[in-house]
């Protein structure tokens, strides 16, 4: 039996709804419906073949944007649940958080982000909201997924309030308002919380798995140190697989319960009458200690260090932003190579907006496989199409 919401919780009977009025299911709650139409999406089951840190090809154990997001959700929920919030908006928001990430990373966005910068610019949260409202084209009366106001509003500001929101959020809050100004709701606080846990983890697995720096390099580090001597403790032959699981699942757990501590005391100061005094507060209600947020700095400092400047990973994404790039230029540039339905939305003429914005939609949603196969295919001597 699940636990009593608190006050503050987002409620179902005060949801400000749908932006197309549709009736609500009698066995599911409207965050449980947003979630099954995010999980059936056909941007959800990208994120399989979407990069983490390592693309896809690099092996079968390093983690996806699935993957990722999965890990996310599973530690949403638990915040949620014990801190008294809406487990199902949280988990919604967790699952949905990565969705406008476009192939190959970070280093794709950088990409798309540079051949975007004259039209409009682009942001993968951005690129989020735009797929659940506009791309994905799966019922008859609307685009989108018509999820609540709920979701799109954790969804656009779960990192905090928007003063200057990136030009696709700015015109859809002038169609349905978001509050772009005040902050998201605790749960959408928790789902961004939650990422930063399970990033700051699974890099650390993944980046030990791949052997890009060794169990005795992290044990200065703080929270990891203190995790792998604990870990070390409970078994003094413990083998090396093990060793790593054990240390990573007890940094995950430090800092579940660092955020439920400092977000526990930050409740208890506001005591907020309810969700909108949540949105209005002047600093967010959900977060880490400042010597955990400290902890993190530096721990996130090391990954850049021995991980994400590591030359084997440097040597894959700038090819990978090489070929975001490349695949991006040859298309807006002449959107007849687009495919037919694509082309309808770009237009015959190369260089324009309405060009550059298709050709950005068709490839963010690229998984890194496809993006790879694409690319052989427009730059191919043989000619195969």
């Amino acid at each position: 039996m699940r636990p009593a919401l608190q006050p503050w919780a987002v409620r179902q009977e005060t949801s400000r709804g749908r932006l197309h009025d549709e009736p609500e299911s009698g066995s599911r709650s409207p965050w449980q419906r947003d979630r099954d139409r995010i999980v059936h999406s056909s941007a959800f089951r990208k994120l399989q073949y979407k990069t983490q840190v390592f693309v896809n090809h690099e092996g079968d154990f390093y983690r996806t944007r699935l993957t990722h997001s999965l890990e996310v959700a599973q530690v949403a929920r638990s915040l949620a649940r014990a801190l008294g919030l809406d487990e199902d908006l949280a988990e919604t928001l967790a699952l949905a958080h990565d969705l406008g990430h476009p192939p190959f990373g970070h280093a794709g966005e950088e990409a798309l982000a540079g051949m975007m910068a004259p039209h409009g610019g682009f942001d993968h949260n951005a690129q989020s909201l735009r797929i659940v409202t506009l791309l994905e084209s799966r019922y008859a009366g609307w685009d989108g997924l018509n999820l609540t106001w709920e979701t799109l509003e954790g969804l656009a500001k779960h990192n905090g309030p928007l003063r200057e929101p990136p030009a696709y959020v700015a015109a859809y809050d002038r169609r349905h308002r978001l509050d772009l100004g005040t902050y998201a709701s605790a749960e959408a606080q928790i789902a961004s919380l939650a990422d930063d846990i399970a990033y700051t983890s699974h890099d650390l697995d993944d980046g030990l798995r791949a052997h890009l720096f060794a169990i005795d390099d992290i044990g200065h580090l703080p929270v990891v140190g203190p995790a792998l001597a604990e870990a070390r403790h409970a078994s003094l032959d413990m083998p090396p697989p093990r060793l790593r699981h054990e240390t990573v699942r007890r940094v995950v757990n430090v800092m579940i319960e660092d955020v439920m501590a400092e977000t526990g005391a930050r409740l208890a100061k506001l005591a907020p009458a309810d969700a909108e005094a949540v949105r209005r507060a002047r600093r967010p209600v959900v977060a880490f200690t400042p010597a955990m947020a400290e902890a993190r700095a530096a721990i996130r400092e090391f990954l850049f260090s021995r991980m994400y400047r590591h030359w084997r990973v440097v040597r894959m994404t700038t090819k990978a932003r090489r070929v975001t790039g490349e695949l991006f230029t040859l298309l807006a540039t002449d959107p007849r190579m687009l495919p037919e339905d694509w082309r309808a939305r770009a237009g015959e003429q190369g260089g324009t907006d309405r060009a550059a914005l298709a050709v950005c939609d068709y490839v963010a949603g690229m998984t890194d496989r496809f993006a790879a196969d694409e690319y052989r295919r427009l730059t191919d001597l043989s000619f195969r199409s």
